[in-house]
C-alpha cells in the first residue's frame, strides 16, 4: 500500500504523460468492444465479422475518419462494456423502477 500513491505520480505531474495514458486506456477499450463483436459472432475467426474488421478499419487507411471507419465495422461507438467484462468490473443491468441490480 505504501507504493500505491507515488506509483501514479508520474502520471499526474504534467500534461503529456497523462494524455499518453489515456490513449492506452483508449486503445483497450476499442480492442476490448472490437472483440466483443467475435464473441457477439459466436467465434473468435468468424469470417464476416473479420471482414468487416479488414474492409471497414484495416484496408480503410487514412480514406475516412476513423470514428466513421469502426462505427461501420461495429455498428456504434466504441463501448466501454468490453473493457469493464475484461478487467472484471461487469457494469450493472438498469431494472424498470430506475435503480440497478
Amino acid at each position: 500500500m505504501r507504493h500505491r500513491i507515488p506509483q501514479f505520480g508520474h502520471v499526474f505531474s504534467g500534461d503529456g504523460y497523462s494524455a499518453g495514458y489515456y490513449s492506452y486506456l483508449w486503445s483497450e477499450v476499442l480492442d476490448a468492444d472490437g472483440f466483443t463483436a467475435f464473441d457477439e459472432a459466436g467465434d473468435p475467426f468468424d469470417p464476416a465479422t473479420a471482414e468487416r474488421l479488414y474492409t471497414y478499419v484495416y484496408s480503410a487507411g487514412g480514406t475516412r475518419d476513423f470514428a466513421q471507419a469502426y462505427r461501420l465495422f461495429r455498428g456504434h461507438d466504441p463501448d466501454i462494456a468490453g473493457l469493464l467484462k475484461r478487467r472484471g468490473l461487469v457494469a450493472l443491468e438498469p431494472i424498470e423502477d430506475g435503480g440497478a441490480i
